[in-house]
């Protein structure tokens, strides 16, 4: 079952890197450079084993000082989710990501941040698709007993992940990103 995993993930991969016309030989960077926030999803489920792992990657995120910032309340209820998302789909998860709240010298929503991306990136590692949000974040603190923010955290980011359709792709479907040289520059 492993081994027809990672064939799976791995012609996903090379697909997807063929379409784009990027590729550095790299499964990790290669991932990145294929990533997109999907909005389209299908209903089928997210295993608890594939959520099991995303949670772990989250866990594993860096932060400063180590401190680990954060806490995670997962969502599998169509109508909460619905509530926070409101196109989610039956078979999406939700990660509320809360961090500390705010002490000074502290940098809980950075490390927030760190955490949902290496959530997305492992989401799409094993095949789904994810999208990180800010702005439910403040319906969400104003409702922090529903949603079951532990005390003393307010919600930062959350990350919806679920299956997509095969036919969708970062070519198709991900928004066009800026030019290199438009963001970058090098100090002289």
């Amino acid at each position: 079952m492993k081994i027809k995993s990672i064939l799976t993930m791995t012609v996903v991969l090379l697909t997807v890197q063929l379409l784009r016309g990027q590729s550095t030989g790299n499964p990790v960077t290669d991932l990145l450079l294929s990533a997109y926030s999907e909005r389209n999803y299908t209903t089928q489920l997210v295993t608890d084993q594939q959520l099991d792992i995303i949670l772990n990657c989250g866990i594993k995120a860096p932060s400063a000082r180590n401190q680990q910032p954060w806490r995670f309340t997962v969502i599998k209820d169509e109508a909460a989710i619905k509530e926070i998302i409101s196109d989610a789909v039956a078979g999406n998860v939700l990660i509320i990501i809360s961090g500390t709240e705010s002490q000074t010298g502290t940098t809980p929503d950075f490390d927030c941040g760190l955490a949902a991306e290496s959530m997305f990136v492992a989401a799409h590692g094993l095949g789904l698709g994810a999208r990180i949000y800010g702005s439910p974040a403040g319906n969400i603190n104003s409702k922090r007993d529903v949603y079951q923010v532990p005390a003393g955290f307010k919600a930062v980011v959350v990350l919806r992940v679920g299956n997509v359709g095969k036919p969708v792709d970062a070519v198709s479907s991900a928004t066009p990103r800026k030019a290199f040289d438009e963001i970058v520059n090098f100090k002289k």
